[in-house]
């Protein structure tokens, strides 16, 4: 199986170009690939494949064998990947993922792909849509007890499920004693991403991440756009925001206009190799 690494701000992915199909074993595989010690090392194993209504499909694999609906990082890579390759001789694209079809802007510096705009849809915010177990049209600052600590979330789906958990330091604030008590708690029915943001500016919020499936990731695209919109309903940020992650930096937009989020990112590729 040929192969290229990529990563989008440290979110790290095998990337496979060519099959027509997932294979039979992809949970296996993307379990023995990821490991960081006896495989290749990845978040993700992302397939890309034909599309009878978009550009191409991306399919995503977490490091643990689940499928994710959606990545943000992941697209940035598979559509700087297909761009840079020739497979797509445009700079506007279109990428069908399990969440749907994301549309897809390449901006360029000096004639080489610099960075990744991506309409990542409307946000779900339904709270028996994101999913959860409440029957509410919001899930806003809702109590949330983990471990005998009690936390308030914000719930976004952005194509895959978000717990937005505002900190007073999200850099320094202990992602591996929370996380995995969010990922699975009862209040979300398919587990979930859990984000831990702490303000800034208006323009400005730090953010770490919980990946359901993957554990700490250093970004997360649909992560940074939960947080931005999740920032703005508790009335915390503007509609528009960079969004620092362990990783690097999104700016991350919520168009009052089409109730669009906009993520522009870079993707970056590692290496390529073969896996026997």
């Amino acid at each position: 199986m040929k192969f290229t690494k990529m990563h989008g701000l440290g979110n790290d992915f095998v990337i496979v170009y060519g099959e027509q199909e997932l294979p039979a074993n992809v949970s296996e595989l993307a379990i023995a690939v990821c490991d960081r010690h006896f495989g290749i090392g990845a978040d993700g194993l992302v397939y890309i494949l034909p599309s009878q209504s978009a550009d191409v499909m991306m399919r995503i694999i977490n490091s643990d064998g689940t499928e994710a609906e959606q990545c943000g990082n992941a697209i940035r890579c598979v559509s700087t990947y297909v761009v840079a390759h020739g497979f797509v001789n445009r700079d506007e694209l279109t990428i069908e993922t399990r969440a749907g079809i994301q549309r897809v802007q390449i901006i360029r510096q000096d004639g080489s792909v610099h960075a990744v705009r991506v309409d990542m849809g409307e946000p779900v915010l339904d709270g028996l849509r994101v999913p959860t177990i409440f029957d509410e049209a919001t899930i806003v600052d809702k109590p949330i007890e983990a471990g005998g600590h009690a936390f308030s979330f914000t719930a976004v789906s952005m194509g895959n499920p978000h717990c937005v958990i505002f900190v007073d330091d999200a850099a320094t604030f202990d992602i591996h004693a929370w996380g995995p008590l969010l990922e699975s708690h009862s209040y979300f029915p398919r587990n979930i991403n859990v984000e831990f943001a702490s303000i800034d500016t208006r323009d400005h919020v730090t953010m770490r991440v919980w990946e359901r499936g993957a554990g700490p990731t250093l970004a997360c695209g649909t992560g940074a756009c939960a947080t931005l919109v999740s920032s703005v309903l508790n009335g915390l940020t503007d509609r528009a925001a960079t969004v620092s992650l362990a990783g690097g930096d999104l700016f991350i937009e919520w168009n009052p206009a089409d109730n669009h989020v906009y993520m522009t990112g870079p993707a970056t590729f590692v290496f390529e190799g073969e896996w026997k």
